[in-house]
């Protein structure tokens, strides 16, 4: 299986070249070359697979055995979903309502290791970081920016592997975390992990990152690659390791609904609805059903940072001038990476015009999509804006009819569930829609006591940190002590490109150390 560019489907990479580089040169993002189709039979087939085991039978379908051998593939997977999960399913998918014609399901991400679904992918892509650097005997510093659950997840990852070979620099924005994901990271006690604080916006490291990322292909192909040369790459989902692991989710949610509802997979068709932020999420789910998985509407719930439901909307897909400051700090994203691998598949990867769409957002920050491309768009997604204060209704009505505690982004993705029509909240009320749904639940309501609190009231939050729901792990970050973060400060008045110019050679600096 090559890896080519959305912008460009001349410019090809073997998986490994493509999972180490993050970005393709020229800017554009790796996908694979055609997506292999799945039929019924394929499905029927999963049924009686584990987790892990579901995992390698899709990555094998994108990963040459002549890059991992089969074996080593299956132990990388049987790895990636085995320590620090307290499920032995991995994700368990729930059943809430089924009073009306359209049963609702909540699947569960959020029981790896840092209760959150970044660990579904994230665990997958620094395993397999780790065998290729080993096989290489060539060392690897990771970089990330996080609004929340990316940094944990990565930090975690590499400390479970444990690879001599791995190291990692994650930037999260001071004050747009919760205490608890901070924590997460600046509490890990690893030489192999570094962490820094911000001044800015949830993704105004972005620039920085890729640009160290873009420009280490043109110093590579000027002056080759050497042993001893530390190579760097990006984890966040624009690596597309993140999608091609988060796709295993997506298969998995819909075998146990078939299972759940006594149907023949294939013959069932289920919608999703997710909460979007950089949309590694949605973009794994839309790849899913591109190759055959009988998935219906791709919902997303955005919060007041809504970029991805203004462009599902209108078409337009431009980036607002600043960003709003909520509840739901993980999806507060301006421009979200993966739109532009859901318009390459959207456009049956028509890369000609996803170079032209991409030079005039790069150029411009906006972007306007032609009525043809806007129905399209709209044939295969819906969008719902949600304000702090639906979310917060939202938590308040699944603790009140589900006694169900949830966090605010996947409270974000009940509120859009109900406002799509769907039974969010199993009140038996009749559905406009006429198929299953999916809530994808992406992290455990005890990384967030701002927001529960906000929502619940302090003694909301104190029922909940006091009852057998809370998981007995989240109590040992609270106990142990923070090592200070690295701090890129702005001065005052610095516009943002200068600070990001400055920002991008301490990173480089922190690389080199």
């Amino acid at each position: 299986m090559d890896y080519i560019s959305t912008r460009d489907a001349t410019v090809r990479a073997s998986f490994e070249d493509a999972l180490f580089s993050g970005y393709a040169p020229g800017g554009g993002l790796y996908v694979p070359r055609s997506l292999p189709q799945l039929s019924n039979a394929d499905l029927k087939s999963f049924s009686s697979l584990t987790f892990p085991q579901l995992a390698h039978a899709i990555l094998s379908r994108f990963i040459s055995p002549k890059e991992v051998p089969e074996d080593n593939l299956r132990d990388i997977c049987e790895k990636s979903f085995h320590d620090g999960f307290d499920q032995d399913c991995v994700v368990p998918v729930v059943q809430i309502g089924s009073k009306c014609n359209s049963p609702t399901f909540v699947a569960e991400l959020f029981h790896g290791p840092t209760m959150c679904f970044k660990d579904l992918g994230m665990q997958g892509v620094i395993q397999l970081l780790a065998y290729f650097s080993a096989k290489r005997k060539r060392k690897a510093c990771l970089l990330a920016a996080t609004t929340g659950d990316t940094g944990p997840a990565a930090v975690q990852a590499v400390r479970q592997c444990d690879s001599p070979y791995l190291s990692c620099i994650i930037h999260y924005p001071k004050g747009q975390i919760s205490e608890f994901q901070r924590r997460q990271m600046t509490t890990a006690d690893s030489p192999m992990v570094t962490i820094v604080e911000f001044e800015g916006g949830g993704d105004d490291m972005d620039r920085p990152i890729k640009e160290l990322l873009t420009e280490q292909h043109s110093s590579t192909a000027e002056e080759g690659d050497s042993d001893d040369r530390v190579l760097l790459c990006g984890v966040n989902s624009y690596n597309i390791g993140r999608p091609l692991m988060q796709m295993a989710h997506f298969f998995w949610a819909y075998l146990r609904v078939c299972e759940q509802l006594q149907t023949e997979p294939g013959e069932l068709t289920l919608d999703i609805v997710v909460p979007a932020g950089a949309l590694g999420n949605t973009t794994a789910a839309y790849m899913s059903k591109k190759m055959g998985l009988p998935l219906g509407k791709l919902c997303v719930g955005t919060n007041v940072n809504d970029i991805t439901h203004r462009a599902i909307q209108s078409g337009k897909f431009h980036r607002s001038d600043e960003m709003k400051q909520t509840l739901s700090e993980a999806i507060n994203i301006q421009v979200p990476y993966n739109f532009e691998r859901v318009l390459y598949f959207l456009t049956d990867g028509d890369d000609a015009l996803i170079r032209k769409w991409m030079a005039v957002m790069d150029a411009t920050a906006q972007l306007d999509l032609e009525k043809r491309w806007l129905d399209q768009l709209q044939d295969q997604f819906e969008s719902a804006r949600i304000t702090d204060d639906e979310m917060c209704l939202a938590t308040r009505c699944a603790k009140e009819t589900l006694n169900y505690i949830i966090d605010p982004h996947t409270a974000v993705a009940f509120a859009a569930a109900d406002k799509f029509g769907y039974d969010a909240y199993a009140m038996g009320k009749s559905s406009i829609r006429d198929t299953a749904v999916a809530i994808i639940a992406t992290a455990s309501a005890c990384k967030f006591e701002e927001a529960v609190t906000t929502a619940l009231g302090v003694d909301g939050w104190n029922d909940y940190r006091g009852s057998v729901i809370f998981p007995k792990r989240a109590n040992a970050y609270m106990a142990k002590t923070e090592k200070p973060p690295v701090e890129y400060k702005r001065r005052d008045g610095q516009i943002l490109d200068e600070a990001q110019d400055e920002w991008k050679q301490r990173t480089l600096s922190l690389v080199r150390q």
